[in-house]
């Protein structure tokens, strides 16, 4: 496919996709009373409520959601030379779940968080606090381990730590608190308020910003670490601030939204796939088109029911990316046997 005509079918579906996410919801509310909420020509003030303060901000959350863990995983994959990689191995979702996990089930915090009306906002600050703490975890072990394959088994090892703290608050927290994490690990990207999304925009942006000017770093990867240090990168200095942006924006979508599953791994495949094409200038901005369309496409998908509740993001995600890992696995299986 043409670079022109990917962008441009791309652009058309994110379109496409974003009329429907503004109109269908939980709640059936008729076009026009969209449209009147949007330009604030309407009279139905539930129609506008709704619309401002939930349908917009959960499709700015999945906008920039889809683009931020489309791109870390593209960096991921490039960085680790592992077209199997993607944000959630490095164990950087599992300290979010951690952080949920002290926010949601251990009893004197979760109570703390409700009594003073923060527990929404509780569990976002220490979910990204149990992300950073990963991130500069693995930092300090991308700059001491010398292989890629090192640095991976290091970040799930990371998981399984991580995680078996995690399975200790739930065995030991409430039925309440174990029923809030388990709808919080389900993946929403209408968790946010409108104030709280605006915040959540601009600080996925601030993680972007580096990107165009890094495209002949990730370029240099691709060719090896050692052809890469023969053209003068510092590679394990290069390597670990990659892997830095890449956790800061999974951490980031994490704590916002749940651990959303599966849409690093699939955006930067179906990019590369249709695209064919390996320069990072051209695939960083089409992994984040690709990943917009995945999450408003799910984002879609969750309100199609109509029945006052809204599908879990995390159900949904593996339609669109097991296909993906099974599509890899049979096409190394026929490398392997050429």
């Amino acid at each position: 496919m043409s670079t022109r005509l990917f962008f441009t079918l791309a652009s058309l579906l994110v379109v496409a996709l974003s009329v429907g996410c503004m109109l269908v919801g939980a709640v059936d509310i008729a076009p026009r009373e969209v449209v009147g909420a949007l330009t604030g020509s309407g009279n139905d003030e539930v129609a506008r409520t709704i619309v401002l303060e939930s349908r917009l901000p959960a499709y700015i959350t999945a906008v920039m959601a889809g683009i931020a863990l489309g791109v870390g995983g593209l960096l991921m994959q490039t960085v680790l030379e592992n077209p199997l990689a993607e944000p959630s191995v490095l164990g950087v979702s599992a300290g979010a779940s951690l952080g949920a996990a002290i926010a949601l089930l251990l009893p004197g915090v979760a109570i703390a968080g409700t009594l003073t009306a923060g527990g929404t906002w509780l569990t976002v600050v220490l979910a990204l606090t149990g992300s950073l703490l990963v991130i500069a975890l693995l930092a300090v072990c991308s700059t001491l381990l010398r292989s890629n394959v090192l640095v991976l088994i290091a970040g799930v090892m990371v998981s399984y730590i991580v995680g078996s703290g995690t399975s200790l608050l739930a065995f030991y927290a409430t039925d309440y608190g174990v029923q809030s994490y388990v709808f919080w690990g389900m993946g929403d990207f209408g968790q946010l308020s409108s104030e709280r999304t605006l915040w959540f925009a601009i600080a996925v942006a601030l993680g972007l910003l580096p990107l165009p000017l890094l495209t002949k770093w990730l370029d240099a990867l691709l060719l090896g670490s050692d052809y890469a240090s023969a053209l003068g990168l510092r590679v394990r200095r290069v390597r670990t601030y990659l892997l830095v942006i890449c956790g800061y924006l999974t951490a980031i979508v994490t704590a916002a939204c749940g651990p959303i599953a599966f849409i690093g791994l699939a955006a930067p495949h179906a990019a590369r796939f249709l695209l064919r094409r390996s320069h990072h200038a051209l695939l960083l901005p089409a992994t984040a088109l690709t990943g917009m369309v995945l999450t408003l496409l799910t984002s879609f998908i969750a309100h199609l029911p109509s029945t006052g509740s809204t599908l879990p993001i995390n159900a949904i995600t593996p339609i669109m990316g097991v296909p993906v890992m099974m599509t890899l696995i049979l096409k190394h299986r026929s490398a392997a046997y050429q």
